[in-house]
């Protein structure tokens, strides 16, 4: 077998287990929320930046945390963290700075039971291996690969599942598509 179609395997057998229930109380606190913020470390941080844009395209008001023009968090927002570890210290400080202002947290992770996961409020769990072997499930992609790759597909499913809500479309997002470029 190609490698190509392995990648793509393990992303089925992965995506297959991610728990619709789990999915629907993050879309729940997601859209109650009065701002979103959100932030991982390396290539998680990448995959919560491309979901900060999409969420952003719908409307809602969205801010990566790090960046020169994020605002300070408040109660009723929410804190959107994608962590493989789940246990990162800056991601971990920074969700009990968020507890400590009243935002809720939501965790896209493959640790569901310690670090962040005990601060969240909702937790998606992505079971897949990260930078350690330990970690749960296995790959042949190096280090945390699959887990970030479940990342993106997690968050682009939730983008999906709320256009369905909104009843809007990707003409109606590119209205808020950058248009300085």
């Amino acid at each position: 077998m190609n490698k190509r179609r392995e990648v793509a395997n393990e992303l089925v057998e992965l995506m297959d287990k991610v728990s619709d229930e789990q999915i629907e109380k993050f879309e729940e606190v997601l859209e109650g929320a009065n701002r979103i913020f959100t932030s991982g470390m390396g290539r998680s941080g990448f995959m919560m930046r491309g979901f900060a844009m999409r969420l952003m395209h719908m409307g809602y008001k969205t801010y990566v945390v790090g960046e020169t023009t994020t605002p300070a968090i408040l109660e009723g927002d929410l804190l959107v963290l994608g962590s493989g570890s789940g246990k990162t210290s800056g991601l971990v400080a920074m969700a009990k700075k968020a507890k400590e202002m009243g935002a809720k947290i939501a965790l896209i992770s493959s640790n569901d039971k310690d670090g962040i996961a005990e601060l969240a409020d909702v937790v998606i769990t992505v079971g897949a291996q990260t930078k350690d072997k330990s970690d749960s499930g296995s790959s042949i992609q190096p280090m945390g690969t699959l887990f970030e790759q479940g990342l993106l597909l997690v968050c682009d499913s939730v983008i999906l599942d709320i256009m369905e809500d909104l009843d809007t479309d990707g003409a109606e997002m590119y209205k808020n598509h950058a248009n300085l470029e």
